[in-house]
């Protein structure tokens, strides 16, 4: 079985940085793209940065310049660095990553973090 857990968001203020991780774990073969979504309330799950095994980066506009995403492949972890946050950037933020899980039936699946809420507000 593959796990995805994040760490704890927050509460903080607008202007301020908070940085959130997602560890991958498990029957754990090889790691792909990692990725982190957010969903804010009544609206639909958005990507907002993704980063390949090499290292290649993509980024939502609206994060563009404040948020970095990078990766630890060895310990099959992401980190988000959000800087100058926003009360946009109020939501349940989720990460996700397609992995190659091992047993007899090895195939590619994406696998979905359980959730942390990041709140910006003053």
């Amino acid at each position: 079985q593959v796990q995805l857990v994040e760490s704890e968001g927050g509460l903080v203020h607008p202007g301020e940085s908070l940085r959130l991780s997602c560890a991958a774990s498990g029957n754990i073969v090889s790691v792909s793209a990692m990725e982190w979504y957010r969903q804010a309330p009544g609206l639909k799950r958005e990507l907002v940065a993704g980063i390949t095994f090499g290292g290649s980066t993509n980024y939502a506009n609206s994060v563009k310049g404040r948020f970095t995403i990078s990766r630890d492949n060895a310990r099959n972890t992401i980190t988000l660095q959000m800087s100058s946050l926003k009360p946009e950037d109020t939501a349940v933020y989720y990460c996700k990553a397609e992995v190659l899980a091992g047993g007899l039936d090895q195939r590619w699946s994406d696998y979905w973090g359980q959730g942390t809420q990041v709140t910006v507000s003053s």
